[in-house]
């Protein structure tokens, strides 16, 4: 959270790129133009600074709000769901997306994700609320978070 000022002025800087072809993406090759307005490529300051907030953590949350003050159920659900399972606060980041439009829309992109939250583990996308939810109830989300060693260790959880 502290680097979230930090990261602040990179967003604000960050600008679209101009239009180009995207065909190349598709596996058949096709004429398709999008514009602006359907399409916007990710500039290389947003990329870099949503890179960067990844990696602060091992474990980071992009949410509406804060983890104290969610502004969202999604984000509430996100946040309630990692409690739950244990995760250490000091292998924990949030980044509330409210505050910068560009970092909104931006990680939209970056993760081919529509939707806010979206849950990053060791600098890996995992999902939005609705799969962290369901790795929850299946019992995966908790063998995925040991396995990285990011939740507080069964001693500390003891005292």
């Amino acid at each position: 959270m502290i680097l979230r000022t930090s990261l602040r002025p990179i967003f604000r800087q960050a600008s679209q790129l101009p239009q180009r072809s995207v065909s190349h993406v598709f596996s058949k090759p096709q004429s398709i133009r999008l514009t602006p307005a359907s399409y916007r490529l990710l500039s290389t300051e947003t990329r870099a600074a949503i890179e960067k907030a990844i990696e602060t953590k091992p474990v980071v949350l992009f949410m509406k709000g804060t983890p104290e003050t969610p502004q969202c159920g999604f984000s509430r659900a996100s946040i309630q769901i990692l409690g739950l399972q244990g995760v250490d606060p000091d292998k924990f980041a949030a980044f509330n997306v409210l505050e910068n439009e560009e970092l909104r829309q931006g990680l939209k992109e970056y993760s081919d994700w529509p939707t806010i939250p979206q849950l990053y583990l060791q600098k890996e996308f995992v999902g939005g609320c609705d799969i962290l939810m369901s790795m929850h109830q299946n019992g995966e989300l908790a063998k995925v978070l040991e396995k990285n060693e990011v939740l507080v260790p069964a001693e500390a959880a003891k005292e």
